[in-house]
């Protein structure tokens, strides 16, 4: 089963549509360009960071149907790659339908996941993956009952978000109504539905990227995983992020047969990050990203090649290996300000233990609470991995100008 890739830029280019440019996007970009495939990156603002490495961007906005299927008949791409989850889906489902281009993972598989409440339904209601209780609401009074019926403490999430945007933990009825206003403005896109969850108790959560990619010599696509990552959140935001994650061997063979399942009824190629919960030997289903997660930056540390490097191999239906050369840790640099045209300082002291790497996004705009880049570390332990990416991240300053 041979592969062809053609050259940039020319009539035999083979195109790649990225549909969101953000930090993960970026590295996608550059794996995708080490293999020679011309690359089209969009999003809602100019000179994302994806943006900054591609062939050519474009600015729009991508949950406007007309805007998208444009853009689509303009750069005619080979694939689509979704990044967010702002993305008018039905849009993909046609494309896909007519043959135009292969959407990744699959047109299916983005719909679903782009919104909770059609990923979560397939989970616990078709494929009967152990969840979280649940249920759906999208007025202020189904609110109320909702999270009474589910308990407290609980958590509320807008059924199309991402990075914690919009998500709380509600733990009395008091704090009710500011959940919900909370996760009107939190929403990629504001549909006025939201899923409270029941809290469940772990001992830690992780995030194991499932790799679906075609073997090289029968065509036939095949599941292999990436070691467990572990990872802390703040506000449903990553900030730290760890492989391996330490477990019980049948608490990982549980993991391993419910992101396999899950990816097989999503279809198509590519990496997954499929987050899971875990108590002893018990495991269950939280959500599913068919495309880089971000807790896998680690990945740029420990593995011989990184989800990155994997998501575009197996995009392209090449070879993907998913072995772990080291122990390694991330960690998260926020902006602390409100403010553009920011500067980084530090980087000499970041940088002075050889076993020590950064990734700055060039994001033009910096919030208090945004991700501007990423420290990564490798030791003997995940322990000590931690802490020295920790400090690492620690070592950078961000500056106004």
């Amino acid at each position: 089963m041979s592969v062809t890739i053609g050259t940039p830029l020319q009539s035999s280019a083979f195109k790649v549509l990225l549909l969101g440019s953000g930090e993960l996007g970026k590295e996608v970009v550059i794996s995708l360009q080490r293999l020679g495939v011309e690359v089209h990156a969009a999003d809602r603002y100019e000179h994302a960071p994806a943006m900054q490495v591609a062939h050519f961007s474009y600015a729009l906005n991508m949950a406007d149907p007309v805007a998208l299927k444009a853009l689509i008949n303009q750069v005619q791409p080979n694939l689509i790659v979704p990044e967010i989850e702002a993305i008018a889906t039905q849009v993909l489902v046609e494309i896909e339908e007519q043959n135009i281009a292969t959407v990744i993972p699959s047109a299916k598989a983005v719909n679903l996941t782009m919104n909770r409440e059609g990923i979560r339904r397939l989970a616990a209601e078709e494929l009967g993956l152990p969840t979280s209780a649940y249920r759906f609401a999208d007025t202020l009074e189904s609110f109320r009952a909702a999270c009474d019926d589910i308990g407290y403490p609980n958590f509320v999430k807008p059924v199309m978000s991402s990075s914690g945007k919009g998500q709380s933990r509600v733990k009395s009825f008091a704090e009710v109504d500011a959940a919900w206003e909370y996760a009107q403005t939190g929403g990629r896109v504001n549909q006025g539905k939201v899923i409270v969850e029941s809290q469940i108790d772990f001992d830690f959560e992780i995030t194991l990227l499932t790799v679906r990619a075609k073997n090289a010599e029968t065509g036939e696509i095949e599941t292999s995983f990436c070691d467990p990552i572990g990872h802390r959140q703040d506000a449903g935001d990553y900030v730290e992020s760890w492989q391996p994650q330490a477990m019980a061997p049948a608490a990982l063979e549980e993991s391993k047969r419910i992101a396999n399942k899950v990816t097989v009824a999503l279809g198509g190629c590519g990496i997954f990050g499929v987050e899971l919960f875990v108590k002893g030997d018990k495991v269950w289903f939280s959500e599913v990203s068919p495309r880089p997660h971000d807790t896998g930056l680690v990945t740029l540390a420990s593995q011989f090649q990184s989800e990155f490097e994997l998501h575009a191999r197996a995009i392209l239906g090449l070879p993907v290996n998913t072995a772990r050369h080291s122990t390694a840790a991330s960690a998260v640099i926020y902006a602390g300000v409100d403010d553009t045209n920011l500067s980084f300082s530090g980087l000499n002291l970041a940088l002075a233990n050889p076993n020590t790497d950064l990734r700055l996004f060039g994001k033009p705009e910096g919030f208090k609470r945004r991700r501007m880049g990423v420290a990564t570390a490798r030791a003997e332990t995940t322990d000590q991995a931690r802490e020295l990416a920790e400090f690492t991240a620690q070592q950078v300053s961000v500056h106004q100008n």
